[in-house]
């Protein structure tokens, strides 16, 4: 492969892990979102609750203003009543009908005194016949509002006229008319009084807050208005001015450069409307006070929500990076200790790291064990296996039975190393060591072989001396023993007493043994190995029906926590 090629194989893969990471974010923006998420939907349902609020309240206030607003118009309206009624009394007067205007005109300036009304008669011509306002006699010309007159004489029936300015009153007044049938020369009896007598029906009723109120007549004059409503009598009211609108509906128009709200009551009796007004922020003001008050703790909350977030995500940060800096150790082969977090779910983790440390830790110091036993133990494997090479050419007659005797003891020494590599510093089972190592030479009755003994397990070096030991004895148990016989048997028990592990290889054959003076392989292992190096009693005894071995072997030469000598230097001693 070029070098270009390699260079260019070594970014892609510096690439892909950073392309990975760009795309990760850190906690903080993920509880930062889980704040989004919660307060979002909050505020919204906050709003709508708000709002429905707001639209409850301004129902409220609908309801409210209406009825005052025609709680006023009545009142007006029965004022109205009430004049129609004392003209309907005062046309039926004997003295007007008998033409004595003088005594009509006093009497008529009694009844009404106090009620801020005045009395006209009017002729067919609409001139003032009296005038309560004036003594009697006093010249008069013709009416202040002579189409009202003429509408009433027209409708022959009461009429309410609109604002006017009376030449005598010299002031903004209104009628109220009634014709008289069957007079000579009254036509008409009109009640006349200053517009500004109204204002106190205006002013019976309390209106809401921030609202205002005025009586115009038909041509949107105002009568009267609420002190505060800036309007003085005879101004044009510029609101509500379309007379084909629903007058119970609210409506919103701009006035004085400021957004109003507006309801109107109506009167069937004069024409007259009373009017009611107040600027949207009035209106609307609650709403938005409640916005703002909304916004305002909404950021509140948010911002304190936000620098929790800020401060939670720094604290599992900090614990990230203590987990970081541990797994960084556990990495190296350090010991890791488990730390105490703050979250439940890291400390779990510091735990589980710390039980990874604690077991890569034993690993590592069971390998280097291993590694150092595996240089210790080749050494010694050595030094067996040539005097094994010595001890098989002294028993041997030809190189054939030499070279099958030799492999068959350096596959039983290879039996054994497997069991050690295989359970390492926990240390071989004695019943294993001795299945593995008769395993090669048992008949294929399984009856014929018994073994028998309680767990023990054995250091690499009573492993190694007791599987050659027992491979010895196979081997002999082949040609002259149990397993040479058909009907041969063999019994292997151990047992443990007095600190001494007692193992016992008994053979019983149906024919003689024939005795054999000459000491091999096997006898020299049996005898100078297990005894020397493990320290063991070593006893042969030959029965009539078999051969039997007897070993007694201190226990502190086996136990797997022990490091007995290499076997050349036990040998040496």
């Amino acid at each position: 492969m070029s070098e270009s090629s390699q260079s260019r194989i070594e970014q892609q893969a510096a690439e892909r892990p950073r392309r990975r990471l760009t795309r990760s974010l850190p906690v903080a923006v993920y509880l930062l979102a889980l704040v989004l998420v919660i307060l979002l939907p909050a505020l919204v349902v906050s709003l709508v609750l708000l709002n429905r609020n707001n639209q409850a309240q301004e129902e409220v206030v609908r309801g409210l203003t209406n009825a005052t607003v025609q709680a006023v118009g009545q009142s007006v309206e029965r004022e109205i009543a009430g004049m129609v009624t004392t003209l309907r009394v005062l046309s039926t007067s004997e003295l007007l009908k008998g033409n004595e205007y003088a005594e009509f005109h006093d009497r008529a300036v009694t009844a009404l005194a106090g009620s801020g009304a005045y009395l006209l008669a009017l002729d067919n011509n609409y001139g003032q016949i009296l005038n309560t306002r004036v003594p009697y006699g006093t010249p008069l010309g013709i009416t202040s509002d002579p189409m009202s007159a003429a509408q009433a004489l027209q409708r022959k029936a009461a009429t309410v006229s609109g604002l006017f300015y009376g030449k005598t009153a010299q002031g903004w007044v209104f009628n109220v008319l009634l014709p008289v049938p069957d007079n000579d020369r009254v036509a008409l009896l009109a009640l006349t009084q200053n517009a500004n007598n109204l204002a106190v029906a205006l002013q019976s009723r309390q209106l809401p807050p921030g609202w205002h109120a005025a009586l115009v007549d038909a041509a949107n004059l105002v009568i009267a208005a609420t002190p505060d409503a800036k309007f003085e009598t005879g101004n044009v009211l510029p609101m509500r001015q379309n007379l084909d609108q629903v007058p119970e509906e609210w409506r919103r128009e701009q006035f004085d450069g400021q957004r109003v709200v507006t309801a109107e009551w109506r009167s069937t009796l004069s024409g007259w409307r009373v009017i009611a007004w107040a600027s949207t922020d009035a209106v609307d003001g609650p709403l938005g006070d409640s916005l703002l008050w909304l916004a305002a703790w909404g950021l509140i909350i948010a911002l304190a929500a936000a620098l929790l977030a800020v401060l939670i995500a720094e604290r599992i940060g900090l614990s990230v990076r203590g987990l970081r800096r541990d797994a960084k150790r556990l990495g190296d082969g350090e010991r890791v200790e488990a730390k105490a977090y703050p979250v439940a779910e890291i400390a779990e983790v510091s735990r589980a790291l710390a039980d990874a440390s604690t077991l890569r830790q034993a690993a590592d110091s069971e390998v280097r064990f291993l590694m150092r036993e595996v240089a210790h133990r080749s050494k010694n494997q050595m030094t067996v296996i040539a005097a094994m090479a010595r001890q098989t050419a002294r028993g041997a007659d030809d190189v054939p039975s030499y070279v099958q005797s030799f492999e068959r003891r350096i596959m039983g020494l290879a039996r054994s190393t497997d069991l050690l590599l295989t359970h390492g510093r926990v240390g071989v089972a004695l019943q294993e060591l001795v299945e593995s190592q008769i395993a090669p030479f048992s008949p294929p009755n399984a009856a014929r072989v018994s073994l028998a003994g309680p767990p023990v397990r054995l250091n690499m070096q009573a492993a190694q001396i007791l599987g050659m030991a027992i491979h010895e004895l196979s081997t002999n148990a082949v040609k002259y023993g149990a397993f040479g016989d058909g009907r041969g048997t063999l019994a292997v028990q151990w047992g443990v007493a007095d600190d001494t592990l007692s193992f016992v290889w008994r053979e019983t054959v149906s024919r003689p043994l024939s005795s054999s003076e000459r000491i091999g392989f096997g006898t020299t292992v049996l005898k100078s190995m297990v005894g020397h190096s493990l320290g063991a009693e070593v006893e042969r005894i030959c029965h009539a029906d078999g051969m039997e071995w007897r070993f007694a072997i201190p226990l502190h030469a086996i136990d797997p926590e022990q490091a007995p000598l290499p076997v050349g230097e036990a040998a040496n001693e």
